[in-house]
This record gives structure tokens, C-alpha cells and sequence, in this order.
């Protein structure tokens, strides 16, 4: 009997020390050793999604309960945002993806996930687009926890917060982004599907490409990379169509790419 009780108790202690470990590998928040280069990270593109099956219902933490907004339209509003890294990055977010701090995702306590918003830092008016998939911060003061990526992009690291203002972009079914104009002239419009080390890999992505979407194609040398891009695309409706048919089939990172025609 002795003996059993001596090892309930070292199971018991056991898990006890498992829970206060906790999930994370880390103890405190901080900055990748070994960054990548940040400026040639690009922002999503917002698209219309489904709601997410997880993450969506109201819920309670640390005894305060949260409610999820039926919808993210004409929301805007103004707070301190904060950001999150290395001590999350490649845990599950509360939609069940997968956080990565080179992304630009963020964590808001009430917004519908997904929903892509514009967040500006108010000191320096400078904006990021970001995709909302994950719950947070919660503290009364913070409006918004952004990814590593997002918060260098609105050059907030050193300072960790930032007063910041929050507005949702809507999407829906049959929405389309506003294509911008390039110094009032006309435009080709561009979707850059890829950039890739591996010129001959660029080159067979191409052609599958092309054979699957009829439409053609360039490869730009960028440095060390081959950037893939379908067109020039004249239909601005059928470009955004295209570039949701990709996004869809397994190339989220792909975005639009607009050229002045006529530079005169």
C-alpha cells in the first residue's frame, strides 16, 4: 500500500509540474535570433473566407468572459497594440492554424477570425494589412497583439506598443479590392505567384501554370530569386479571380502587381 501511494504521488507531481511549464518553451515574449529579411516580406491581399470553424464563440479567460462580434463591417476604432514572436511562433492560433511571426496575422479579442484589417501607427501614419486568426491580447489597455512582421512594418519594435487605429476591410463573395491607379495612367496588371532560388522549379511552375489558367507569364531574376508572375492581365475583375483561383490552390503569398504603361 505504501508503495502504491508513493507512486500516485510521483504521477500526481508530475503532471503538476507538466501544467506549470505550461504549452510554451519559453517563458517570456522575444525577438527571432536570426530574422529574415523583413523588407521583402509582402502584406496579404484581403479576400473573402468563410468564417473559421474554431475561434468563433464567445469564451471566457481568466475569468472574464469575451464576446465574438457577429460581423467585423464598418468597425473601426482606436487603442494600443502590442506584438508577439518567438514564444508563439509555430503554435496553434485560436482558429487552429499555425502562428508564424514572418506573417502578417494579428490577435484581437472580438473580431470574427478571419477578418483582415488596416492597422496605422498613429506617431507615424505608417499602415500594415493584416489578417486576424487569433485571440488576444488580454489586457484591459491593449486593442491589438500584430505579428513580429506586422509590428516591424509600423516600426514598433523598440518601443513594444504602439497607439494605433483599427478599421476592418470588408469582404465578401463577389468583393474586389480597389485596384489602384499608377500616376493616373493606364496599367498591367500582374499576380506574382512565387519567388524561388531554383530557376529551372520557376520555369516548370510556369508552364503547369499556364496550361491550367490560360494565361501567360514572365519570370523576373530578382538577386538570388526568380520571381514567377502571370500576365499581363487587361481585365481587373478577372485578375482578381485569378489571383483567389491561386490563393485557393495552395499559393496564400500570391499578390497583385500593377505597371504604368505610359510613364510620359
Amino acid at each position: 500500500m505504501m508503495r502504491l501511494n508513493l507512486k500516485l504521488i510521483l504521477v500526481v507531481t508530475l503532471l503538476l509540474n507538466g501544467c506549470s511549464s505550461g504549452r510554451y518553451s519559453m517563458r517570456d515574449d522575444k525577438a527571432p535570433e536570426n530574422a529574415p529579411n523583413l523588407d521583402t516580406l509582402e502584406q496579404p491581399i484581403p479576400r473573402f473566407e468563410a468564417p473559421s470553424k474554431q475561434g468563433n464563440r464567445d469564451y471566457r479567460v481568466r475569468g472574464i468572459d469575451y464576446r465574438v462580434m457577429a460581423s467585423a463591417a464598418g468597425y473601426k476604432q482606436q487603442g494600443v497594440a502590442s506584438w508577439y514572436g518567438a514564444k508563439f511562433h509555430g503554435h496553434l492560433t485560436s482558429n487552429g492554424e499555425t502562428y508564424d511571426m514572418y506573417g502578417f496575422s494579428a490577435a484581437h479579442k472580438g473580431l470574427p477570425l478571419p477578418t483582415y484589417v488596416k492597422v496605422t501607427n498613429l506617431a507615424n501614419q505608417k499602415s500594415v494589412i493584416v489578417r486576424v486568426n487569433d485571440r488576444g491580447p488580454f489586457h484591459n489597455e491593449r486593442l491589438i497583439d500584430l505579428s513580429y512582421a506586422a509590428a516591424y512594418q509600423l516600426d514598433m519594435l523598440k518601443t513594444g506598443t504602439a497607439h494605433v487605429e483599427v478599421e476592418a476591410i470588408a469582404t465578401t463573395p463577389d468583393w474586389h479590392p480597389h485596384l489602384p491607379k499608377v500616376n493616373g495612367n493606364d496599367k498591367n496588371h500582374y499576380i506574382q505567384v512565387t519567388a524561388l532560388s531554383n530557376q529551372d522549379k520557376v520555369q516548370e511552375l510556369a508552364t503547369r501554370l499556364e496550361r491550367e489558367h490560360g494565361a501567360s507569364s514572365r519570370i523576373i531574376e530578382s538577386g538570388s530569386l526568380f520571381k514567377l508572375q502571370l500576365g499581363p492581365l487587361p481585365n481587373p475583375v478577372k485578375a482578381q479571380e485569378l489571383l483567389h483561383q491561386l490563393q485557393r490552390g495552395g499559393f496564400q503569398q500570391a499578390f497583385s502587381v500593377f505597371e504604368a504603361t505610359n510613364q510620359n
